[in-house]
C-alpha cells in the first residue's frame, strides 16, 4: 500500500503528460467529433440585396478533453481496487486450503 501511495505522489513530478509543468493541471484531448452547425446568412446575389436569407450548414470538429487529474485519480482508484481484490482473493484461497 505504501508503494501505491508513493507511486501516485511521484506522478506529480512527471512533465510528459502534456501539461508543461510539474502539476496535474490541464487536460488531454482524447478525440475530436464532428458537429454540424447551422447559421442564417444573407442569400447570394439579388435575393441577398432584397434582404432574403438562407441557412448554411458547416461541419466543425469539437475536441473531447479529459482533465489530467481526473485520469490520474481514476487510475489510482482502479489500482487500489485491484489491490484490495487481490488481497481478498488471496485470503480466501489461503484459508480454503
Amino acid at each position: 500500500m505504501k508503494d501505491l501511495i508513493a507511486g501516485i505522489t511521484g506522478i506529480t513530478g512527471i512533465t510528459a503528460l502534456g501539461v508543461g509543468s510539474s502539476s496535474l493541471a490541464g487536460s488531454i484531448t482524447i478525440a475530436t467529433i464532428p458537429i454540424a452547425t447551422t447559421a442564417t446568412v444573407p442569400a447570394a446575389g439579388l435575393a441577398g440585396l432584397l434582404g432574403l436569407t438562407t441557412t448554411a450548414t458547416t461541419i466543425v470538429s469539437a475536441p473531447v478533453t479529459l482533465p489530467v487529474a481526473g485520469i490520474v485519480a481514476v487510475g489510482a482508484l482502479l489500482t487500489y481496487g485491484g489491490y484490495k481484490a487481490y488481497n481478498f482473493v488471496h485470503k480466501k484461497t489461503v484459508t480454503d486450503c
